[in-house]
């Protein structure tokens, strides 16, 4: 586990593809169990200990994620978050090229059975901006910055298959093989990388910025075949 900021009132680390942000009966590894145990070690710490979510990211999702070490802090990022002044950025290989190099996907989002995510006139609006850095043409994919204006669940990689991209290694949600990359349930990882957080530190008002570099291997071939 990659523990990339700390002070007295939050901690900010890299989640794996494949880990829960939160434990859901399933014996998964998840983050908040396995940095409250990184907590309780390094302070030496008895009986439990605090830490609060505030945000969440899929399981096959990988990336920068904010911990609250307590409940004011915890409580001020999620006013924060409701209040959209935490900024969001991930990176994104998807399939094809996209007929615009940056625009906005909006769509009417809600989660049905099974956990699947769709298109409904009676969901929640759903709204993220998009911009093409890179084509790979002897794959067919795009790398995708992406700027998410709303945190709905599954919500980049539904709207980016809804659009007839879906994100690489993303089965769930219609992608195909891309190479030799493809999320088997072992690997249990898909193209996409949260990896810029901005937002006001809760107790300094500093404006705090969390940046990270993609740790898949879908990200660095993207890089190696667009340079060859």
């Amino acid at each position: 586990m990659k523990i990339i900021y700390e002070d007295n009132h939050l901690i900010a680390a890299i989640k794996p593809a494949g880990v829960l942000s939160q434990a859901d009966g399933t014996h998964k590894d998840d983050m908040l169990t396995v940095l409250k145990e990184y907590l309780r070690k390094k302070y030496n710490k008895p009986g439990n200990v605090f830490l609060g979510l505030v945000h969440r990211l899929d399981c096959p999702v990988s990336g920068v994620m904010i911990f609250a070490k307590t409940s004011k802090a915890a409580s001020r990022l999620s006013e924060q978050i409701r209040q959209r002044r935490v900024v969001k950025r991930y990176l994104a290989v998807v399939h094809g090229k996209l007929e615009n190099s940056e625009g906005v996907l909006v769509n009417k989002l809600i989660k049905g059975q099974g956990n699947i995510v769709s298109e409904d006139v009676d969901g929640k609006e759903s709204i993220l901006e998009y911009k093409v850095l890179s084509y790979d043409k002897l794959r067919d994919v795009s790398l995708v910055d992406v700027l998410l204006k709303t945190g709905r669940s599954h919500q980049i990689r539904v709207q980016f298959a809804l659009s007839g991209h879906p994100l690489a290694g993303d089965m769930k949600y219609g992608a195909r093989t891309v190479g030799n990359y493809r999320a088997t349930e072992k690997e249990n990882s898909i193209a996409l990388f949260a990896y810029y957080l901005e937002f006001d530190h809760p107790v300094s008002l500093e404006r705090i910025i969390l940046q990270e570099d993609p740790d898949s291997r879908i990200f660095s071939d993207f890089r190696r075949n667009v340079n060859e």
